[in-house]
């Protein structure tokens, strides 16, 4: 009975240790948690408004995927009206940097207008957050950081607006010479019908994954991972206003506005990609 008994004890010994050792590991495996990046997403400083579409746009899992830290330098390119600068900006004012990197003017493009105008006015309007983000502009040939500056340059949905502009290998090429090697670009975009030939002014504002990923690895980046953070299976993708007939734009007014509300937004990819080392 004793060997019987003492048996049981080693056995019982080894299971409590290798449980150990599997939460261990299991830890390991779980990411740190961004209690500041949280903090801010939470702030009372963002318009309800905003935060309302936390649901389908996912800025904790979204921007954690991309590996941002607050000592980063951080380029934001195309901010229109700041909906993640709210988030970006205050979360990296104390030991980052952020740089806005605008669009340029267009009197033409009254929406472009109005967004300008509108990151402007929320920038002076809350110095303590704002004040120290470094505005720059998207251009052919400038550049939007200085080369090799940055750790990190995000852009949300903006790459039908390079395509629509014809600089999308230009916007790529500028984001690539800001970045330092090593460092990550971080992009959401409408993700259109594979089945569907790519319209090479992303006139729906949907553009097929493939064709992101190529403008990318064409500029010399490598696609390191992708997430279905933002994925929205019920998109059909076949609207008649394109991605605008979806909320938050709803340009089809008041018609089918119902249905439109419960698709949400748009499918999203999320890919992250790195400039190599050398």
């Amino acid at each position: 009975m004793s060997s019987v008994r003492t048996r049981s004890a080693f056995l019982a010994i080894i299971a409590a240790c290798l449980a150990l050792t599997s939460a261990s590991a299991h830890a390991e495996q779980s990411p740190p948690q961004d209690e500041r990046l949280k903090e801010v997403i939470a702030g009372d400083h963002r318009s309800a408004e905003n935060a309302a579409r936390d649901t389908y746009r996912h800025p904790y899992e979204t921007l954690t995927f991309f590996g941002i830290r607050p000592d980063m330098t951080v380029v934001e390119i195309y901010p229109g009206r700041g909906w993640y600068t709210e988030i970006l900006a205050p979360y990296l004012k104390d030991t980052g940097t952020l740089y806005a990197a605008e669009a340029p003017s267009d009197p033409s493009y009254e929406a472009l207008q109005r967004s300008l105008e509108a990151f402007d006015q929320k920038l002076k309007d809350a110095p303590e957050l704002y004040g120290q983000v470094k505005r720059t502009t998207v251009t052919k040939d400038g550049d939007i950081a200085p080369p090799e500056s940055s750790d990190l340059i995000v852009t949300f949905r903006n790459t039908h607006s390079f395509m629509r502009a014809g600089t999308e290998e230009a916007s790529f090429a500028a984001m690539y010479r800001a970045l330092k090697p090593g460092g990550v670009l971080g992009v959401v975009q409408h993700r259109g019908d594979p089945k569907v030939k790519q319209d090479p002014k992303a006139a729906s504002g949907y553009v097929n994954e493939d064709y992101v990923i190529a403008l990318a690895e064409n500029a010399g980046f490598e696609l390191a991972d992708k997430s279905e953070i933002n994925a929205n299976p019920k998109d059909t993708k076949d609207y008649p206003k394109g991605v605008w007939t979806l909320p938050p734009s709803f340009r089809l007014g008041d018609e089918d506005r119902e249905k439109y509300a419960a698709i949400g937004e748009s499918d999203r990819m999320t890919l992250k990609f790195v400039k190599p080392e050398n």
